[in-house]
């Protein structure tokens, strides 16, 4: 996979400021079948800086009913937590 492929977007929550500022991790919303290592390559590739350690999430479908009233679910969502090196940074902004 691509770099491209593989990180669909960053997470901008409060948490997520908290944890880049704080911490020097990054949340990236990334492809549901991407490993550690293909999400360690894409951060380091897109952004030139070095990741120490990738964590991942799996959020699962949350059931839903439509205006109509048939049931459906929203879709997976995988979340990758990057930890950089100390040191490096990401601008988002």
């Amino acid at each position: 996979m691509n770099a491209l492929a593989v990180l669909k977007q960053v997470r901008l929550t409060e948490k997520a400021s908290g944890l880049s500022a704080d911490l020097g991790q990054y949340t990236f919303e990334v492809a549901p079948k991407a490993t550690k290592h293909q999400i360690a390559a894409a951060v380091e590739k897109t952004f030139k800086v070095s990741v120490v350690r990738v964590n991942t999430q799996t959020i699962a479908g949350k059931p839903k009913r439509t205006r109509s009233g048939r049931p459906t679910t929203t879709s997976v969502i995988k979340k990758a937590i990057v930890t950089l090196k100390a040191g490096d940074k990401i601008e988002l902004v």
